[in-house]
């Protein structure tokens, strides 16, 4: 059974380069395992690319990623020689996370025509087939559907090839990711392109269930090596947890027994959300939790006691 470990995944926009580092360096002395950033368009959060830069040259420990970059907006050969420098200098720290796209938002933006999950899905298989070549110090030469390389490389890897982080809540994604990622993300299904009150019916426990089933059924002989990761909808530890709960479930349509089965909520007194990881991790095999950067205060205590156990 894999240890636990604890990540952050940063969402709140700084205009101050130094409160970046510094969160970067809290999260790194509270014991944290890694922090990520997100890859979304719009001027509310931080590029991905330069902010894990910044917090992988503000620490000497903690991971830093992206969760998730976006494979649509961003060429794999590119990419790979982005991701191969943030791992260089510093000292094997990279841990990647790429998706296919899910916001539709994004692709308005930009202007990217918002294809099929399915074709989104291929085209980012493609993608992490280069990627994973040319992060290992070897040369891409590739002719896909989608993508054609032709002696792509980046600089040799000092420490080895980063740690691959896919993830998603539908069938295809996840057995791509069993098949070719290090790390799996379990989490909900985001082929609508929106978030909104259709979700519920889709993130208890059955749900859970049956995704990780696809997982085991996908990843047959090397199910063991895989770590799973799962990122939080709702964090909350303390004493009061249970009522602050009650004032939120009205809105989902969801009671708070109900919503505290749910394996991406987190809500308790210390002792139980403890109690509710290790059940979760004997249950789905979940050892790996994100949690959101303002909840990383009130999180700290379960990582002191759970971290590396």
């Amino acid at each position: 059974m894999s240890e636990f470990r604890f990540g952050v995944q940063v969402s709140s926009l700084t205009h101050d380069a130094k409160e970046l580092q510094d969160l970067a360096r809290k999260v790194e002395d509270l014991g944290y395992s890694s922090i990520f950033f997100p890859d979304h368009l719009g001027g509310n959060q931080w590029s991905p690319i330069a902010a894990m830069t910044l917090a992988a040259l503000s620490t000497t420990n903690i991971h830093v990623g992206g969760l998730v970059l976006s494979n649509d907006y961003r060429h794999p050969v590119i990419l790979a020689e982005e991701l191969s420098t943030i791992h260089e200098f510093s000292n094997g720290r990279l841990e990647y996370g790429i998706g296919a796209g899910w916001l539709k938002s994004d692709y308005a933006m930009a202007g990217l025509a918002f294809d099929s999950p399915s074709k989104r899905i291929s085209r980012l298989s493609e993608s992490v087939d280069i990627i994973k070549v040319m992060l290992k110090g070897e040369s891409s030469t590739y002719q896909g559907e989608f993508y054609r390389t032709e002696n792509a490389k980046c600089i040799t890897p000092r420490f080895g090839s980063p740690p691959l982080i896919l993830g998603g809540g539908g069938k295809k994604m996840l057995e791509l990711a069993a098949k070719k990622a290090d790390i799996v993300g379990v989490n909900v299904n985001l082929s609508a392109g929106s978030v909104g009150p259709e979700l519920v019916s889709q993130v208890g426990p059955r749900a859970f269930s049956e995704r990780i089933e696809w997982v085991k059924q996908a990843s047959k002989g090397r199910e063991k090596s895989l770590e799973l990761q799962c990122l939080t909808f709702v964090t909350k530890v303390s004493n009061g947890a249970e009522s602050w709960l009650a004032g939120l479930v009205p809105a989902f349509g969801v009671t708070v027994e109900q919503a505290k089965e749910i394996p991406i909520v987190l809500v308790g007194s210390l002792d139980e959300v403890c109690e509710t990881l290790l059940s979760r991790r004997e249950q789905y095999g979940f050892s790996y939790w994100v949690i959101h950067q303002h909840e990383i205060d009130e999180f700290a205590p379960v990582v002191a006691r759970l971290a590396r156990s």
